[in-house]
């Protein structure tokens, strides 16, 4: 994740896209239940793709409802940075500090997404048990639910993806296959998702493998010379309910220039036309999770931002049925 995109110029043209009413956040007193987690009290105000000539849809793409979520400064629903249904009308989520997130997705009765209910957290642990306190420990920036119900998740500076178990009994983590690649520190396993019996890694400035228990194999290269900001990055990935996966990609141009692209990757790698662009005037941020399921004869995607604990960044989520 970039953390030298500080935008103010982004906040002042975009928060002109959102509407709804906005409910006051609660500081965050947590009380931990007995699954270990804990509710965090939040509210999300509606938000429409933005002024005329930013968001680009392609043929057959429809946009289907967003919301902003608004948390207190201390809360820990910030700096989300990936994203993944759980099968039940819910979604899982992972901060770069090492948070844990869940809760349910609010739709209407035409199904666009109007909101996020019973946002419940918890921290991630060590090898040892103990949770994570230190950032250099949860940089966490992918994960991925296996077919068997395992949480995985990527990290970044420490770079590695550990093994929590099933959501609903995690456990301390056990490490597991990653790329044999020397991942820049701020510059690591970006997309994280289920593959068959493994698992798929897209690093932020490019390279994609497939993984099992066994090894990583080379799906795509990476790049003698790392990807600039200013490309299009792999940030999130997710499996697509009708085979391949999506990606969602960003790009970032000192001093204002914030993009955001979804697009299909094939089995061997190769990025499919953009269906989704998003760039100012329109409503753009740090997106960096996506997560997919097939809804009728449509397949539903969520993309996520991650606001980087900045005031003039926003976390976001917004929905496309994709035919």
């Amino acid at each position: 994740m970039n953390r030298r995109i500080y935008v103010a110029a982004l906040a002042a043209l975009t928060l002109a896209a959102c509407a709804g009413a906005v409910v006051t956040s609660q500081p965050w007193n947590p009380t931990r239940d007995a699954d270990g987690w804990s509710a965090v009290s939040a509210s999300t105000r509606a938000v429409g793709l933005g002024l005329p000539g930013g968001a680009v849809l392609a043929k057959g793409v429809r946009y289907a409802g967003g919301v902003t979520l608004l948390a207190d400064a201390g809360s820990p629903l910030h700096s989300l940075s990936d994203l993944k249904l759980t099968g039940d009308g819910g979604f899982v989520s992972v901060s770069d500090v090492g948070d844990l997130a869940r809760g349910t997705l609010a739709l209407d009765a035409r199904g666009r997404l109007i909101g996020l209910e019973g946002l419940r957290v918890r921290r991630l642990t060590l090898a040892d048990g103990t949770p994570i306190s230190q950032k250099a420990d949860g940089d966490a920036e992918g994960l991925a639910l296996t077919p068997g119900g395992d949480l995985l998740v990527s990290f970044e500076r420490d770079h590695r993806i550990w093994n929590y178990g099933p959501l609903t009994a995690l456990r301390s983590p056990q490490a597991v296959r990653r790329p044999d690649f020397p991942f820049g520190e701020n510059d690591g396993m970006e997309g994280l998702a289920a593959s068959g019996d493994g698992w798929r890694v897209a690093g932020e400035s490019s390279g994609v493998w497939d993984c099992s228990a066994t090894r990583c194999a080379v799906v795509t290269a990476p790049p003698e010379t790392p990807l600039t900001d200013s490309a299009y990055r792999i940030t999130g990935m997710d499996r697509d309910p009708a085979g391949g996966w999506f990606v969602v990609q960003r790009s970032y141009r000192a001093p204002v220039d914030v993009r955001a692209r979804v697009r299909r990757m094939a089995q061997d790698g190769t990025l499919g036309p953009v269906l989704v662009e998003l760039k100012l005037p329109g409503t753009t941020d740090n997106f960096e999770g996506i997560a997919a399921e097939k809804r009728g004869e449509r397949t539903r995607l969520y993309i996520l931002s991650d606001d980087n604990f900045n005031a003039v960044q926003r976390t976001m989520m917004l929905a496309f049925d994709v035919r």
